[in-house]
């Protein structure tokens, strides 16, 4: 499909923008002994591995239904953004470790105008990163793109923290700031698991995707729908399954509930952009149960 191919391209260079400032991050903070700086710079490396987890992701889901996979395989997508989250766990945990460790033996880092210098252009790498990915996963409706893109921004949010204790150490503040604010990307980036965890979830466990409000109002607007019920929706923005049941008059002909089924369909797939598949379920309408919603 285009939209897996364009997923895959936008992957491959975030991928080598990522690789570009995890290098600078990691040098500079092994040159001046800066924990927060080391531990933004692995933060960069772990988007790294998110880029190759979710290009692997990306050629599974991209394979088109089959006989055992009558769904098709786009939840892979899904299932490589848990991957990104719980690799996200493991770098926090290991962050934090560095932490304590500096808190018992504190090194004062090397600040140098370089430092300094380049947090401010990885910075504005991560911004551009943000932007550009984030805008892409909404065009393309890719759970890896936008589940990446917050994880990137985590990173902004990292990126501004460094760059503050280094010009506090500048400025002669206690060594302690740079443990403390290693503790402070921590959390940034457990943040940035827990919200991809959470919306990944969402779509595995059938979380609802449209308002069955909306669903409701397009089928008794169909001429010769008399009532509906039992709406749901679930699936991913880009791959929504819709099933309800709809009442239509008893003395109807198959032929003429058919052709009533088939334009309800058809107007939910142009109306509601994603919808795959929908499965409409057929009943006599019955004066005793439901009243009549136009």
């Amino acid at each position: 499909m285009e939209s897996f191919k364009r997923i895959k391209q936008v992957l491959i260079l975030i991928l080598f923008l990522n690789l570009l400032v995890a290098f600078l991050k990691m040098f500079y903070g092994f040159y001046i002994n800066s924990t927060s700086l080391i531990a933004d710079g692995y933060h960069s490396f772990s988007d790294s591995s998110g880029n190759i987890i979710g290009l692997i992701g990306i050629c599974f889901a991209s394979k088109p239904e089959d006989e055992d996979h009558p769904y098709g395989h786009k939840k892979f997508e899904t299932f490589a953004s848990i991957f990104i989250s719980v690799m996200l766990f493991v770098v926090s945990f290991d962050i934090l470790k560095n932490a304590y460790a500096r808190f018992l033996n504190p090194i004062e880092p090397r600040i140098t105008i370089d430092s300094l210098l380049i947090m401010i252009l990885t910075l504005t790498i991560n911004v551009f990163v943000f932007i550009y990915e984030y805008k892409q996963g909404i065009k393309l409706k890719s759970d890896i793109l936008i589940s990446d893109s917050l994880h990137t921004k985590s990173d902004i949010f990292v990126s501004v923290s460094v760059l503050i204790t280094l010009l506090a150490l500048r400025f002669g503040i206690t060594p302690y700031i740079d443990p403390v604010m290693s503790i402070f990307i921590s959390i940034f980036i457990i943040r940035a698991g827990i919200k991809i965890i959470k919306h990944s979830s969402d779509i595995l466990c059938d979380r609802i995707v449209v308002d069955s409000k909306k669903i409701h109002d397009i089928a008794v607007g169909i001429e010769g729908v008399l009532a509906c019920h039992q709406i749901r929706s679930r699936g991913r923005e880009d791959d929504i399954n819709i099933d309800l049941h709809i009442m239509v008059a008893p003395d109807n002909d198959i032929k003429t509930a058919h052709d009533i089924s088939t334009e309800l369909e058809e107007k939910l797939k142009k109306e509601i952009p994603g919808v795959g598949k929908v499965l409409i379920h057929i009943e006599p309408y019955e004066n005793n149960e439901f009243h009549i919603d136009k």
